[in-house]
């Protein structure tokens, strides 16, 4: 779909758009707030999805727990409105900056899915390394937005 990789200058100076997408067909995806640039979470593009991330410059990710392209936000209302999409130098990571309001971008209820800090320091025991949770307060409450809907988390 998108131009062929053929020229490292090309790739890495160039001014064509030859994203690498890895050997299940897709490209890692940072998402920030425009405003604050809070990283609001960690996803995936297939070529489909970041060429209707392009065209729509609403958010359309690749899930790999339901094997399709979702567009983020359409249950919940939280869309993911695109400001920019950067890629990285040897073009196989991608960072969308996007606007959702006072919306959230976690399946959990949270603004963000990196809504918890792991502590820094010695570990005297991994198993039972407690975390800090950043974020207090969910935007929405999933079940009633997403009612029957199995969560996407996997054991």
């Amino acid at each position: 779909m998108f131009k062929k990789r053929d020229n490292i200058k090309e790739v890495e100076e160039g001014k064509y758009l030859e994203p690498k997408f890895d050997k299940n067909g897709l490209i890692p995806v940072i998402t920030t707030d425009f405003k604050t640039g809070d990283i609001l979470m960690h996803g995936y593009m297939n070529d489909s999805a970041l060429k209707k991330t392009i065209e729509t410059k609403e958010a359309y990710y690749w899930s790999r727990s339901r094997k399709k392209i979702w567009h983020k936000g359409k249950t919940s209302g939280f869309i993911q409105k695109i400001k920019e999409i950067r890629i990285d130098d040897d073009q196989d990571a991608v960072w969308i900056s996007v606007d959702i309001g006072k919306g959230a971008s976690c399946h959990v209820g949270y603004r963000s899915c990196f809504y918890r800090l792991i502590p820094l320091g010695k570990i005297k025991n991994t198993k039972n390394l407690k975390m800090k949770f950043k974020e207090k307060k969910k935007v929405f409450n999933p079940k009633k937005i997403y009612k029957d809907e199995p969560s996407p988390t996997k054991l």
